[in-house]
């Protein structure tokens, strides 16, 4: 028997400044959510300013965690001390797996707008001194699934029907969809019991959480919303179109030591990360 997910919490976005002068909205890794295992931070940046985005994230460094950068607008231009460098562009995904240690910088550049998110995922111990590696994702990769009533699915990570997204190897085990739903559509999709799931609505409005008993619940963008536990997730937009993600994983359910870009199991890892900074010995 099916055991619908039904929305537990409703988060909007907060304002904060981020890099070098970055305007985004924030739903995780603030003081409503902290984390949410697996996944860490969720920042949505989005604006026609040049001023509110290019200033950009100049060189930083990150350590056991995987970064997701998903491209609506507008081009970012990356480059790293490892010697990556390219760009993603509209409908472009890059995730950047840090491991053991990266520096490397973020810089959007000017356009019409710029538009995207970025998601932190945790890496469990075992792999959190793995070397770094990036999957570079070009929007023509990313397969797209059709439903017979209008519904589209861009398949970042995951499978829907048979077809497996663009990004693999994930220790998380984790899906990331982009749905596009019409006008009174409507859509049920399988999220394996125990994993963590959101949604975040970023355009419209539609309902989540349906079951037999309720009609779910309302939510207009820019909205967060977090998933009870279940094996299934039913929406229905009403009169207008909407567009939202659907990111679910496996929890690690291991201690989080923390501190900005780097996410160890112990305060004794983070405090020997710092060090290796400090002496030079970061990078390998």
């Amino acid at each position: 028997m099916v055991q619908p997910r039904k929305v537990k919490t409703i988060i909007t976005p907060e304002a904060v400044v981020e890099g070098a002068g970055v305007r985004v909205r924030r739903s995780m890794a603030t003081r409503t959510l902290r984390e949410l295992d697996p996944f860490l931070l969720f920042d949505h940046f989005g604006s026609d300013n040049p001023y509110d985005y290019l200033a950009g994230f100049p060189m930083h460094p990150h350590r056991g965690i995987e970064t997701v950068t998903y491209m609506l607008a507008g081009t970012v231009r990356h480059r790293d001390t490892l010697s990556n460098a390219g760009a993603i562009g509209p409908g472009d995904v890059q995730w950047m797996t840090s491991g053991r240690g990266i520096m490397h910088e973020e810089m959007p550049q000017r356009s019409l707008r710029i538009d995207g998110f970025q998601l932190w995922v945790n890496l469990p111990s075992s792999l959190k001194m793995t070397l770094p590696r990036y999957q570079d994702v070009g929007a023509v990769k990313i397969p797209v699934w059709q439903s017979g009533s209008g519904v589209q699915i861009r398949v970042v990570a995951g499978e829907i029907g048979g077809i497996r997204g663009a990004v693999t190897d994930i220790a998380a085990d984790p899906t990331y969809l982009d749905v596009s739903m019409p006008p009174s559509g409507s859509y049920t999709h399988p999220i394996p019991m125990g994993h963590t799931a959101f949604v975040y609505l970023f355009e419209g409005e539609a309902l989540f959480g349906i079951t037999s008993e309720n009609d779910g619940t309302t939510a207009r963008a820019p909205r967060m919303l977090i998933l009870g536990d279940g094996d299934a997730l039913t929406v229905r937009s009403g009169l207008e179109a909407a567009r939202f993600l659907i990111v679910s994983g496996k929890p690690l359910n291991e201690p989080i030591a923390r501190y900005g870009p780097f996410v160890m199991n112990t305060e004794e890892e983070i405090e020997q990360t710092l060090r290796e900074l400090r002496d030079g010995t970061f990078i390998r």
